[in-house]
């Protein structure tokens, strides 16, 4: 009997399948103890069994390539952390096996980041990859991993791990579910750019039978267990139309009445920018600048190297507009050279814009390595600062902008309620406004995103969060100037249509979520935009608000 189950939608795309379970995790070592002569033995086994996995993980990468290489060397990091290994060579000379110290140590890891803020707590998952894959190696049995398989199926998980999304086979795995996860996870981020079709956070997800068959819709988050004939051709019609709207979209993003809303990419270095070409992106919303300094957390990248990775991405996109948000460190993203370790409340402390203004050397480095970056190249740079407060963060960015000679438009990313609220006082500092949404629903609703206890409050179609939308493009329509969203909810191509009513001015996302985004806005005028996001903030609730803009745009 056909029963339907919604979860998030993250990956675009249907697909029709029989349920394939990912390999079970590794078991706990047996907590027996050795004497204390065999200690230097399970020492050389646990290094051992670290550079195994770690030269694992990196010839995967290197397979996979992209962004998921940046991903699994950053576990490889994780596997070889002295720290974790000296916490396990303690252990083991204490009388612990070497298998059974690295399940321990992990352990107290895990604890550490499932509560140190959205972006740490979200790499949960990649820790625990890293601990099954050293135990797995250590007790001798085969890695938990997605199953062997002749046929095309649905892959069902917990979670997955980098390591295994990045090698899924899309002529195999139609589509992923996991239980856990969100749309910020790595998981996600990779399905997104290979195209599979996925949703998060399904409740009972790992509770589905082997080999039932799933349709799996990744644009809506719905998963239809034994779909009847009517429901599998319906959504086959379905992904046939969004196919062909896709295909015959081109060009511009805009209302089916000419109303240009340019879309951007994500991009968080070079080896993104060919997808985001590819997908037709007409510039880049969002240019993450952390991946230079996170290669190395003890010292901040040189000019010159930051100068030749800046200038790739900017020569991509000539005549194209491209905005950099300048290093976002602290709490979610600690670096040895630049933030505290010891803040008891590091996602409310010194992060962001806060960090840089503390250490101006390293801001002024990179806006100056941005000016040369940008020099004799026709591209419209913008510049932009993480977690801005209020007007004094405005200005103050806008000054090191100034004293760095950088000829470029200076903006605020509105991750805060208070900047949300003040954006009008703000844009008298700077020239425009960028919306992160994911951290303005986690402010907002004072509620992780990573946290699945509390998922119901990150939802993007959130009325309140609608309402600061709102009141950001306000403030920006009044000062004549641009108020963009560069958060995962861009990526929503219903969504998009809302975002766009209630008068942002471009949406950047993900490279492959922009010819959905660009097909569904075409279908559909600026008129009805507006009504939709008017309807979508008149009711209380994320699933009322998603119904009435749906309603809407479907005439109903």
């Amino acid at each position: 009997m056909e029963t339907t189950l919604r979860g998030i939608g993250v990956s675009h795309g249907v697909a029709i399948g029989e349920v394939r379970h990912m390999g079970t995790a590794v078991l706990e070592p047996p907590a027996k103890q050795i004497p204390a002569d065999e200690a230097p033995r399970e020492q050389a086994r646990a290094r051992q069994a670290v550079e195994a996995v770690a030269a694992d993980l990196i010839a995967r990468g290197n397979l996979a390539g992209g962004e998921a290489q940046a991903v699994l060397e950053a576990q490889a990091l994780m596997a070889q952390d002295p720290e974790l290994i000296a916490d396990v060579e303690r252990r083991i000379a204490v009388g612990s096996t070497a298998e059974r110290g690295f399940y321990d140590a992990f352990a107290a890891y895990r604890a550490l980041l499932a509560g140190a803020g959205e972006y740490l707590a979200g790499r949960v998952a990649d820790l625990d990859d890293v601990r099954n894959r050293i135990v797995a190696r250590l007790l001798g049995v085969p890695m938990p991993g997605v199953p062997d398989s002749d046929e095309p199926f649905v892959l069902i998980a917990r979670d997955l791990a980098p390591a295994d999304t990045a090698l899924l086979d899309p002529a195999l795995v139609l589509a992923f579910v996991t239980e856990k996860g969100g749309p910020t996870s790595h998981s996600a981020i990779l399905a997104r750019a290979m195209g599979v079709p996925a949703v998060v956070a399904l409740p009972g997800a790992s509770e589905l039978a082997e080999g039932i068959v799933v349709a799996v819709d990744g644009s809506t988050g719905e998963v239809f267990v034994e779909p009847g004939p009517e429901r599998q051709s319906a959504l086959k019609e379905i992904a046939t139309e969004r196919k062909a709207a896709i295909a015959a979209s081109s060009g511009s993003g805009a209302t089916s009445d000419g109303h240009k809303v340019p879309l951007l990419a994500n991009v968080g270095g070079p080896a993104d920018v060919s997808a985001a070409v590819a997908a037709g992106a007409e510039g880049v919303g969002l240019f993450r600048t952390e991946f230079l300094f996170l290669d190395d957390s003890k010292s901040a990248p040189s000019e010159e190297k930051q100068v030749e990775a800046y200038r790739k991405v900017l020569a991509a996109f000539p005549e194209g507009r491209v905005v950099v948000r300048v290093l976002d460190a602290g709490a979610d993203k600690p670096l040895e050279f630049l933030t505290s370790a010891d803040e008891p409340n590091p996602a409310l402390g010194v992060r962001g814009l806060r960090t840089l203004l503390d250490h101006p050397e390293v801001l002024r480095t990179q806006l100056q390595a941005l000016a040369k970056a940008a020099t004799g190249l026709p591209v419209y740079l913008e510049v932009m600062a993480p977690m801005v407060a209020d007007r004094i963060d405005a200005r103050a960015f806008a000054d090191a902008c100034c004293e760095a000679g950088l000829q470029a438009k200076a903006g605020a990313m509105v991750e805060i309620p208070s900047a949300a609220l003040r954006a009008r006082s703000i844009l008298q500092e700077v020239e425009f406004l960028s919306l992160g949404t994911n951290d303005l629903a986690q402010y907002t609703f004072a509620a992780d995103r990573q946290v699945g206890a509390v998922s119901r409050l990150q939802d993007p179609w959130h009325p309140a969060l609608l309402d600061l939308v709102a009141v950001s493009a306000e403030a920006a329509r009044a000062e004549g100037k641009s108020c963009g969203v560069c958060g995962e909810a861009a990526s929503d191509p219903l969504l998009a249509c809302v975002l766009t009513g209630l008068g942002v001015t471009s949406l950047s996302m993900s490279a492959a979520s922009i010819p959905y985004v660009r097909a569904t806005l075409a279908k559909y005028t600026l008129a009805q935009c507006e009504r939709a996001a008017s309807a979508a903030r008149a009711v209380d609730t994320p699933d009322e608000a998603r119904c009435a803009a749906q309603a809407v745009l479907s005439g109903e």
